[in-house]
C-alpha cells in the first residue's frame, strides 16, 4: 500500500498567501518626490529590505536603477521578476510582466515609476492600471511617484517649469494609496546630486541644469509637493477627528472661520479674514448660517455676493442651516478645525437679544478653546431699534390680522361666561396661541401670547378693567399662563419651522439621489445627460442647456438641453469654460445674462458648462445655488467617466492597431520577399544555366513576377477601396467573356483541376464593370485552387434568377469548405480560414466584396452539395434595351 504524499510546506504557505491576497485589497504605499533624482526609488528599496528582513515575502516587479551604484546595490537579497519583453518598432521593450507577479503572489511588490506609460501590446496602456489590478488581487505595493505627474497639479507643474506633462496620474489612484511618503531634498542638495552625476549623466545632465532643474524651478516644486502632502495629512487629520469620541479643536495649526451674513458689512469682515489669514499664513473658511426661515429676495442676493467675494479670495466656502447661529458657527468651526471666529461687531441690539444673549454672548459661552474675533464694523446704534427685528420675526400683515380676529373671537365668547369663569377662558387663550403658531410665524405668535395674557387679566381676572391682581394665586396663574404661552408657542413654531427646513432638506437629498440614480442607470453619456436635464428642469422650473468642451472652439451644445443659446450666451458659456467660474445671472460676472452658469470641473480641468434659465420673475436661493453645484459635480463625473471609457477604448483600438500594423508589415514583407527572391535566384541562374533550364527559369521568374503584380494590385485596391476612390464603369458585358477573361487570368495555378464550366449560350448581355467582374471571379478561382487538393474539380456557373431581376456567378471547389460561424468574417481585412495554407495576406475575398458591392450586388458563401465551399455573386440584371436603328 502507497503512503500518501506528504504536503511540500513552502507550496502550502504559498497557496494559503494567495488565498489570503484574493480575500483582501492589498496596502498602496507611495514614495512621492518633487521631481527626478530626490531619491524615491532608494526609499522604496530600502523600505522593501525591511520588508525582507521582517519576514515579508517581498518581490521586485519592475525597478529602475538608472545606473546608479548605490541604489543598485539595494536589490542584493530581493527576488527580482524577469521583465516581460515586448517587440516595438524592431526595439526590445522590458515591462512589468503582471502575470508573472499574480502568479507568484508575492505579500508585497516593488513597482517603479506609477505614471510609466507601457509599450503598445500590453494589457494596459498605463502601469498605474497594472498597479490597481495588483491590489485588487490582494497584493501590497510599493511605488514611486513625482508629483508632476499628479493629475490635478500638472497645469501648476506646466506654469512652473513650461514643460507640458505627457504621463499624469488621477488623483482618484493617490486617494487609494494607504500610506503617502514624501521624500524631500532641498533645491541645493539636488542639484549637487546632478552635477555629481547622481541623477542624469553626461550631456543629459547638463541640458537638465538649464532647463527642467533650474533652482526656482526646483524650489516651486518642492512647494507644491509639501503642500499636497500636508493637504492629505489635513485630510487624514479631519478623518480622525470625526471620528473621536469629544468634539473639539486640534491645535495642529490654525484655521479662520468668518461668519457671513445679509449684511453690507459683511464684506468688510471677509476682506479683513482674508488680510488675518494671509498675516497669519493660514486657511480660511467662510460660512452662511441659513435660518429656518427664507431670507427676502434683496438679503439673499447680499449673502450671494458677500459668498462670492470669499471664494474669489481663496476662502472654503460652507453652507449650513440652524435655528441657532452660533451653536451652528461653533459646531462648523469643530468640523473643519477652525481655531478662531471672525464675526462683526453687533450693530445695535435685536429684540431678542434682550433675553437670550448678543451672538457673540454665546459664542463665548458655546466657543470653549476657540479663539473669538470681533470686529467693529459700524458705531453702535440706539440700544432697541425696530428695523432690526430678526427677520425670522416678521411675518405679513394677513398672519397679524388673522391673530387678531382670533382673539377678538375668544375675547367675545368669555365675556358671554359668567365671571367666576375666567380661568377657562385663560385656558381657551392658552390653547389658541399654541394652535396659532401651527399657522402663523414666530413673530405673531409672539403677539398673541402678549395680547392674550394683557387681555385676559385686564377682562377677565379680578378685579376686571384694572391690569391689577389681588390674590396671590391669580398672580402666580397669570404668570405661569404668560410665560407658557409664550414658550408653548415659540417652541411650536420652531418646531413647524424645522419641519419645513426638514423638507426642504429631505428635497435637496432625494433630487440628488434620483440624479445619482439616473445617472448609475444609463447607459450611455446621451442618456445621463437627458435624465439629468430633464430632472433640473422639473426641479428648478427652469430651462437647461449643458455645453460639453475642453475649449470654448469645442463647446458644442448638447441636444438635450431646452434652452436655446444666442451668440451672446455662447460667450458667457466660453468664459465660464475659461476661468472655471460660475457668472451670468445671479452672479457679479457678466449679471445680464439670461441664465446661470456653471462650469464642470474635474481635477482643476473644466470639461463642460451647465447653464440654466428661470423665469424672470423668479430667484435661485442659495440652497437652490448648491444643489445646481452638486448636480453639475455629478454631471462633470459622467463625463469624465465616459471621457475615461473612451480614452481607454482609444488606447486599446490604437494597441490592436499596432499589433495589426506589425502583423501586417511582417505579413507584406513576407510576401514580398518571396517573389522578388524567386526573381533574383531566377535571373542570377539565368547566364550560366544550361539551355535546356534556361526556359523553366524564365517560366519560374514570370510566375512571381505575377504573384507579385497580383499582391501589389490587391494593395493598391484595398487602398482605393477604403478610399472611396473606386468608381465602377457598368457597360454590358458577355457572361461568357468575363468567366474567360478571369480563367485566362488564373490559368496557370489551375492547371491541375478540372474545370466545369456552365454558362447558357442563351444568357443575356450583364450589365456591369468588365475589369471589377473579372478580379472578384479571378480571386475566388485563384483561391479554389489554392487551398483546394489538387486533381479535384473546380465548378464554375452562370445564370439569371427572380425572373431575370440578378445574374448570378458562383465558383465552387471540393476542398474543406467553411463552418457557419467562419462565414461572415471570411470577407474581412487579413482574414484567412482556419485550414489556409501558408501564404497570401487574407485581401482577396475582401477585395471581391468590395468590387462587387461597387456595383451594387452581393457575395454569399455557402457548403457545396457534394463537399466543400460555394461562392456566389449577386448582381442586378436588366434586359439590354436595342440600340436605335440608324437612319
Amino acid at each position: 500500500m502507497t503512503a500518501p504524499a506528504r504536503p511540500n510546506p513552502d507550496a502550502l504557505l504559498a497557496s494559503l498567501q494567495a488565498s489570503e491576497a484574493r480575500a483582501r485589497r492589498g496596502h498602496l504605499k507611495i514614495f512621492l518626490g518633487m521631481c527626478p533624482g530626490v531619491g524615491k526609488t532608494y526609499a522604496m528599496l530600502r523600505a522593501g529590505q525591511r520588508e525582507r528582513a521582517a519576514g515579508t515575502n517581498v518581490v521586485v516587479g519592475i525597478v529602475e536603477t538608472h545606473g546608479r551604484t548605490e541604489t543598485e546595490a539595494l536589490l542584493n537579497g530581493l527576488e527580482t521578476l524577469p521583465r516581460r519583453a515586448i517587440d516595438y518598432r524592431g526595439a526590445q521593450l522590458g515591462e512589468l510582466d503582471l502575470e508573472a507577479v499574480r502568479a507568484r503572489a508575492p505579500r508585497l511588490v516593488l513597482v517603479d515609476e506609477l505614471a510609466h506609460t507601457n509599450a503598445p501590446g500590453s494589457r494596459h496602456a498605463k502601469r498605474w492600471q497594472d498597479v490597481v489590478e495588483l491590489l485588487d488581487a490582494g497584493i501590497d505595493v510599493l511605488t514611486t511617484l513625482n508629483i508632476q505627474h499628479v493629475e490635478s497639479r500638472a497645469d501648476a507643474v506646466r506654469e512652473i517649469t513650461g514643460a507640458v506633462q505627457r504621463e499624469t496620474v488621477p488623483d482618484s489612484v493617490l486617494d487609494l494609496a494607504d500610506e503617502l511618503e514624501l521624500v524631500d531634498l532641498t533645491p541645493e542638495g539636488l542639484l549637487e546630486r546632478l552635477q555629481e552625476g547622481k541623477v542624469y549623466l553626461g550631456d543629459r545632465a547638463a541640458a537638465a541644469a538649464q532647463n527642467f532643474f533650474q533652482e526656482s524651478h526646483l524650489a516651486a516644486l518642492r512647494e507644491l509637493a509639501l503642500r499636497y502632502t500636508a493637504e492629505r495629512v489635513d485630510r487624514q487629520l479631519r478623518e480622525l477627528r470625526a471620528g473621536a469620541a469629544k468634539q473639539t479643536v486640534w491645535r495642529s495649526g490654525e484655521r479662520l472661520l468668518v461668519a457671513v451674513g445679509p449684511s453690507p458689512f459683511s464684506t468688510q469682515l471677509v476682506r479683513w479674514t482674508r488680510r488675518l489669514a494671509a498675516a497669519q499664513g493660514a486657511a480660511w473658511i467662510a460660512v452662511h448660517v441659513e435660518a429656518l426661515s427664507p431670507l427676502p429676495p434683496e438679503d439673499q442676493r447680499l449673502v450671494d455676493k458677500n459668498l462670492a467675494l470669499a471664494r474669489e479670495l481663496g476662502a472654503e466656502v460652507v453652507v449650513t442651516q440652524d435655528a441657532d447661529i452660533a451653536a451652528a458657527l461653533v459646531r462648523t468651526a469643530i468640523q473643519h478645525n477652525a481655531t478662531q471666529i471672525v464675526i462683526g461687531k453687533p450693530r445695535a441690539r435685536r429684540v431678542l437679544d434682550l433675553v437670550r444673549g448678543t451672538l457673540v454672548d454665546r459664542l463665548l459661552r458655546l466657543g470653549g478653546k476657540i479663539d473669538i474675533y470681533v470686529v467693529p464694523v459700524e458705531n453702535r446704534a440706539p440700544l432697541v431699534n425696530l428695523a432690526h427685528f430678526d427677520h425670522e420675526l416678521r411675518s405679513g400683515a394677513n398672519e397679524y390680522a388673522f391673530v387678531a380676529v382670533v382673539l377678538a373671537a375668544i375675547t367675545l365668547g368669555g365675556a358671554l361666561l359668567p365671571t367666576n369663569y375666567y380661568l377657562g377662558t385663560g385656558l381657551v387663550y392658552l390653547l389658541a396661541t399654541i394652535l396659532l403658531s401651527l399657522r402663523v410665524g414666530r413673530g405673531p405668535v409672539l403677539a398673541a401670547g402678549v395680547l392674550s395674557a394683557l387681555a385676559w387679566n385686564f377682562l377677565f381676572i379680578p378685579p376686571r378693567f384694572t391690569f391689577r391682581i389681588e390674590k396671590v394665586e391669580d398672580g402666580l396663574l397669570f404668570g405661569t399662563y404668560f410665560v407658557v404661552a409664550l414658550v408653548a408657542g415659540q417652541l411650536t413654531a420652531r418646531i413647524r419651522a424645522q419641519a419645513v427646513a426638514e423638507r426642504r432638506r429631505e428635497g435637496r437629498a432625494v433630487a440628488l439621489f434620483q440624479l445619482t440614480r439616473a445617472l448609475a442607470a444609463a447607459r450611455t453619456l446621451d442618456e445621463a445627460v437627458f435624465a439629468a436635464l430633464r430632472q433640473a428642469d422639473q426641479l428648478f422650473g427652469a430651462k437647461t442647456a449643458l455645453l460639453l468642451g475642453g475649449a470654448p472652439e469645442s463647446l458644442v451644445p448638447h441636444f438635450a438641453g431646452s434652452l436655446a443659446l444666442d451668440e451672446k450666451e455662447r460667450g458667457v458659456a466660453d468664459w465660464v469654460l475659461l476661468h472655471r467660474r460660475p457668472a451670468g445671472r445671479f452672479t457679479d460676472t457678466l449679471p445680464a445674462a439670461a441664465a446661470f452658469y456653471l462650469p464642470l470641473v474635474r481635477e482643476d480641468r473644466a470639461i463642460g458648462v451647465l447653464g440654466v434659465a428661470v423665469p424672470r420673475e423668479q430667484e435661485l436661493t442659495l440652497a437652490q445655488r448648491d444643489l445646481l453645484e452638486a448636480f453639475a459635480r455629478q454631471l462633470a463625473l459622467s463625463v469624465e467617466q465616459e471621457q475615461l471609457r473612451e480614452a481607454s477604448e482609444r488606447e486599446k483600438l490604437l494597441a490592436e492597431s499596432e499589433k495589426l500594423h506589425r502583423v501586417l508589415l511582417d505579413s507584406v514583407s513576407h510576401e514580398l520577399r518571396t517573389p522578388l527572391a524567386v526573381i533574383t535566384g531566377s535571373l542570377e541562374n539565368l547566364v550560366d544555366a544550361p539551355t535546356d533550364l534556361r526556359a523553366a527559369l524564365v517560366e519560374e521568374a514570370r510566375a512571381a513576377a505575377r504573384r507579385l503584380n497580383r499582391l501589389v494590385g490587391n494593395l493598391l485596391d484595398q487602398t482605393r477601396l477604403e478610399s472611396g476612390a473606386l468608381r465602377p464603369r457598368l457597360d454590358w458585358c458577355d457572361a461568357r467573356d468575363l468567366v474567360n477573361a478571369a480563367l485566362d487570368g488564373v490559368r496557370d495555378e489551375l492547371a491541375g483541376h478540372p474545370l466545369d464550366i456552365v454558362v447558357p449560350s442563351d444568357l443575356p448581355p450583364v450589365r456591369a464593370d468588365f475589369a471589377l467582374t473579372e478580379q472578384a471571379l479571378a480571386n475566388l478561382l485563384l483561391n479554389a485552387a489554392r487551398h483546394t487538393p489538387e486533381t479535384t474539380p473546380v465548378f464554375v456557373t452562370a445564370g439569371t434568377e427572380r425572373g431575370g431581376q440578378r445574374v448570378f456567378f458562383t465558383v465552387a471547389d471540393r476542398g474543406p469548405g467553411f463552418p457557419l460561424e467562419m462565414r461572415e468574417r471570411l470577407f474581412k481585412k487579413f482574414e484567412r480560414g482556419d485550414a489556409a495554407k501558408a501564404g497570401g495576406l487574407g485581401l482577396g475575398l475582401s477585395l471581391v466584396r468590395g468590387f462587387v458591392a461597387a456595383q451594387g450586388g452581393e457575395i454569399v458563401v455557402g457548403e457545396n452539395p457534394g463537399g466543400g465551399a460555394v461562392f456566389t455573386i449577386y448582381l442586378p440584371h436588366q434586359t439590354a434595351q436595342p440600340e436605335p436603328a440608324a437612319e
